[in-house]
């Protein structure tokens, strides 16, 4: 029996800005229309299990949740996924994983996040007299080795690589460019699945040159070269594929994504934004792919880990990458997928695709594609 996994099936939602188009939908309301859509496409009613990556929503296994409103049956458990931003593309991992190992045939893998509607989040007061001190974020690594935020890091991992200003400029305003020009194709719109009326990306922006961008200043360090512009944003948004084996999917007679092989690795903390490439470098040994779809959080660190990695940035991001689209954390690294089904199955075009990103703490994930069928 061939238990090669197969994602035969892929869709997201439109990208919203926080506090934009989807603030009125929490992670299993955005989930739920994508699964159903995912198994109505593949024409597959039960599945083994839902694995489901989250950042900042509400506790309580919010893919069990999103299982139940999806219709998918009391006999579907559900499990919630979070390594940071690379939870999304964990769960497909681990999903495949999961085949790999006999534990079923189906599963549908991805992420949701709403940070519209994500709650407070606040440490427990010390004394009764002292209030609650609220935090943005949960700490990524002890804060003797060094946990720093997101941008100041991106800045330091784009000084020590050389990447200009400029450069990254050039890079963010590409994304919208293609964005938008996808947008203008219909290349979205076979993997969106419309929610609360909204069936387009809010993100990307016309015009957005990169004489536009020298415009923005400093985001995050005072001579840091990361801006409001050449970054993500905060963002809702979610995206599921459907898992089989290769022997399935030769029983279906359908096209699909084979999965070659994944990496997960680690490295310094401080240096966060290259958490990839350790991952990246293994995978592009063993096989040179013709596509890639890496989560661009920042220019700078996209570009610092793309050049690590020996892979030329044209390749990178065809139809925008999440500096146009957005970030929507727990979801994104599912997004890359749905994106490379996009452009390899759906469209028929490169036969091997790569799907990475890096996360908080140092993390990085990368997978390597094949289509088949």
């Amino acid at each position: 029996m061939n238990r090669t996994p197969v994602v035969i099936a892929a869709r997201r939602t439109p990208i919203g800005e926080a506090g934009g188009v989807l603030r009125h939908l929490a992670v299993d309301r955005l989930a739920a229309p994508v699964l159903r859509a995912v198994l109505d496409d593949a024409g597959v009613t039960t599945v083994d299990d839902l694995l489901l990556g989250n950042v900042l929503g509400p506790g309580g296994n919010p893919a069990r949740v999103a299982a139940l409103r999806a219709g998918l049956g009391e006999a579907t458990p559900g499990m919630t996924v979070d390594r940071q931003c690379a939870s999304g593309l964990t769960a497909i991992t681990t999903a495949a994983a999961m085949i790999r190992g006999g534990a079923g045939d189906w599963f549908l893998a991805g992420g949701a996040e709403s940070p519209s509607t994500a709650p407070w989040r606040a440490w427990r007061p010390r004394s009764a007299t002292e209030p609650p001190r609220f935090y943005d974020r949960a700490p990524f690594a002890p804060a003797d080795i060094g946990d720093p935020d997101m941008g100041p890091a991106a800045d330091l991992v784009a000084a020590e690589a050389g990447i200009s200003r400029q450069r990254q400029d050039a890079f963010a305003a590409r994304s919208h460019e293609r964005a938008v020009a996808a947008r203008r194709a219909g290349r979205f719109d076979a993997e969106l699945v419309p929610v609360g009326g909204i069936n387009a990306d809010e993100r990307p922006r016309e015009g957005f040159t990169a004489d536009r961008l020298a415009r923005f200043r400093p985001a995050f360090t005072p001579d840091g070269t990361a801006t409001a512009a050449n970054s993500c944003g905060i963002n809702d948004g979610a995206a599921a594929v459907l898992i089989t084996t290769e022997e399935q999917r030769r029983r279906l007679g359908v096209p699909g994504l084979r999965l070659l092989g994944w990496r997960t690795t680690g490295v310094d903390p401080n240096r966060l934004g290259l958490g990839a490439v350790p991952a990246m470098r293994e995978l592009v040994e063993r096989h040179e792919p013709e596509v890639v779809e890496f989560n661009e959080a920042f220019a700078g660190q996209t570009l610092a880990c793309l050049d690590a990695a020996g892979i030329d940035e044209r390749l990178a991001g065809p139809d925008g990458g999440a500096i146009a689209l957005g970030h929507p954390w727990g979801a994104s690294g599912a997004v890359l997928v749905v994106r490379l089904f996009g452009r390899m199955v759906r469209a028929g075009g490169p036969r091997v695709g790569l799907a990475a990103l890096s996360s908080g703490g140092g993390l990085g994930v990368a997978t390597m594609w094949e289509r088949v069928g």
